[in-house]
């Protein structure tokens, strides 16, 4: 199976974004406009949306997509592959044509990515084979099973690992691209770009997928389901082990066993987790100083705040509140 190496820098910046019939729609769209709306600031990138066979595909929302090239249409070098996927990526894997093309454009580009269940397209090939990567959460145990040799990242936007850059669900393949454009071209023009788009700026990377508090809980244990409302509810109160095997009446040492049987995680994890997300909201939607912020949040310091932030997000607090401060009038529903 092919494996993805450092190349030297390719020509005149061609991304090529793979089209397949069931390919869900803004796994292509999305990062292709992010690169054409690019242009407008000089970017210079030519997208080339190519088909195994070069015919036009039907995509998973039943909109045909016009395809510019198959392989043997595109320059021997390319700057940019983009993957996309589809929800049954079963389909996808055992497509071979659809695998024969990527393992031979991989071997021509300087740069590979993959939106969504791409993921599981990339690791038929072996590309990701020692790799860390990202797909959409709800795939990503599933890739993990299916492709042991894939270090999964289940929680961020996107993962680098060399030049192999993959993103999870859907829109997250916009935050990717932003952040390519960003590489290649600095982080004025990736910010005309999103403004252009009117989305925010790249999400970094290491951006949580979804809420601590609203993802798919799978513990059904009663004590449990009483310690995660009790730190949903309150974020800043005192959450130590011991503070909430007391509140729910049981050791810290069986409410650390069965928490950690139930969840996968500790309650200590579990209670920064959601104490991160209320500052992310106080952030966002607040004017309250870091220092206020962080004692809200049940974080005390700022310090404390800043390290988790730089740990979970590669971002400090101040940068976070700077890239996704709500835009919305106070008092304006």
């Amino acid at each position: 199976m092919a494996r993805v190496t450092p190349r030297a820098a390719a020509g005149p910046g061609v991304v090529a974004v793979v089209a397949f019939d069931g390919v869900q729609l803004l796994d292509v769209t999305g990062p292709a406009e992010v690169f054409t709306t690019a242009n407008m600031f000089g970017a210079g990138y030519d997208v080339r949306i190519v088909s195994p066979d070069g015919a036009d595909v039907t995509t998973s929302s039943g909109l045909r997509i016009g395809v510019d090239a198959g392989p043997a249409d595109l320059p021997a070098r390319l700057h940019t592959l983009v993957v996309p996927g589809r929800s049954d990526w079963r389909r996808a894997v055992t497509n071979r044509p659809l695998i024969a093309l990527v393992d031979e454009l991989l071997k021509r580009s300087r740069r590979v990515t993959s939106v969504c269940a791409g993921a599981f397209v990339l690791a038929e090939t072996g590309a990701l084979d020692g790799r860390r990567a990202a797909t959409h959460w709800r795939l990503a145990a599933q890739l993990a099973t299916a492709y042991p040799r894939v270090r999964v990242e289940t929680d961020p936007v996107f993962v680098r690992d060399g030049d192999v850059v993959t993103s999870a669900g859907v829109t997250a393949g916009i935050d990717l691209a932003l952040s390519l454009v960003e590489d290649d071209h600095g982080a004025g023009v990736a910010r005309d770009v999103a403004r252009e788009l009117v989305v925010f700026m790249a999400r970094p990377g290491g951006q949580s997928q979804f809420s601590a508090r609203l993802a798919p809980r799978t513990a059904r244990h009663p004590v449990v389901r009483r310690v995660m409302d009790a730190v949903g509810a309150d974020p800043a109160g005192p959450h130590s082990l011991e503070s909430l095997a007391v509140a729910v009446g049981v050791s810290a040492r069986h409410l650390s066993r069965l928490f950690r049987g139930e969840t996968g995680t500790t309650t200590g994890q579990y209670v920064e987790s959601v104490r991160l997300e209320a500052a992310q909201v106080l952030l966002e939607s607040g004017d309250d100083s870091v220092d206020t912020v962080a004692e809200a949040s049940g974080f005390g310091s700022s310090e404390t705040m800043r390290r988790v932030f730089q740990h979970a997000l590669g971002i400090a607090p101040t940068a976070y509140r700077a890239r996704f401060r709500t835009t919305t009038p106070h008092g304006i529903a």
